[in-house]
């Protein structure tokens, strides 16, 4: 074997090493499978996920699920002296990490839908902007889970685990919720202070003059619409089957299987 391929075997060993330590206690950076990368002082195991502790005292930290770090890096100078990750300390309560069954999202979505008294089509929607319905997504920022909470608001939120998806939904509407009355209902406004923060929105009066803001709102919007129409064209012709008999038993079959398409399985009404 070449000293070249010895050498990236002991590597490999090492991160395997570094993988299994519990806790490290040096300045690395933790690269993810999507390509983001995380600095951090130390780290630890907890389950199925490892706690990425950006900064030494220990209070503001990232839970990463295992599974999506592809490896760790010992941290440059460059990156050592880069301030950490933008993130408010989170609870410390240590999240479950027991087996779940299969959580129905329908279901999730619905109850806290209910319970916020929003439009499941509207919590649906800024799921699909938010993570695209990947219980684990991670952004950059660190934001987590369905509705991609922050740890900093996960921990205002009484969001423990945002990695759960029935904690990181009923938190997210519950958020939601808030923005919504705090904004008078007006709905662009509220998804722009979800997306940017508040204090953007009251910055600038409105939606914030962001690409990446005004893109979500209308991605979010469009979404929200389209499920509408849907369901009012879906409404209409289900109606006037009902009041022509002979044309809905001319196409019975056809019929049924029309209403069961159309059926949205997070329909609702809006407040």
């Amino acid at each position: 074997m070449s000293f070249v391929n010895q050498s990236r075997m002991a590597f490999w060993v090492s991160v395997a090493l570094t993988v299994c330590a519990l806790p490290c206690f040096s300045a690395d950076v933790a690269v993810l499978k999507n390509g983001f990368s995380i600095k951090h002082e130390r780290r630890q195991v907890v389950g199925d996920v490892t706690r990425l502790y950006v900064t030494a005292d220990g209070t503001s930290f990232v839970d990463v699920p295992t599974a999506e770090i592809e490896h760790f890096e010992t941290a440059s100078e460059e990156t050592v002296s880069a301030s950490p990750l933008p993130i408010s300390a989170p609870s410390t309560k240590v999240p479950s990490v027991s087996p779940r069954p299969q959580v129905d999202l329908n279901q999730v979505v619905n109850e806290a839908s209910g319970h916020y008294r929003l439009d499941p089509d509207l919590v649906n929607s800024v799921i699909k902007a938010e993570s695209d319905f990947k219980v684990h997504a991670i952004s950059r920022k660190g934001a987590q889970g369905l509705m991609q909470l922050m740890p900093g608001t996960a921990s205002q939120l009484g969001v423990p685990n945002a990695f759960d998806p029935e904690a990181n939904v009923d938190g997210g509407a519950k958020y939601l919720r808030e923005l919504l009355e705090k904004y008078n209902f007006d709905l662009v406004k509220a998804l722009a202070a979800y997306n940017a923060g508040p204090q953007r929105v009251e910055q600038f009066a409105g939606v914030p003059p962001y690409y990446e803001t005004r893109a979500y709102v209308a991605r979010v919007v469009r979404d929200f619409n389209k499920k509408k129409v849907a369901q009012e064209k879906a409404a209409t012709a289900k109606n006037s089957s009902q009041k022509n008999p002979a044309h809905r038993s001319k196409h019975t079959d056809s019929g049924k299987n029309q209403e069961l398409a159309t059926k949205a399985p997070l329909s609702g009404t809006s407040d």
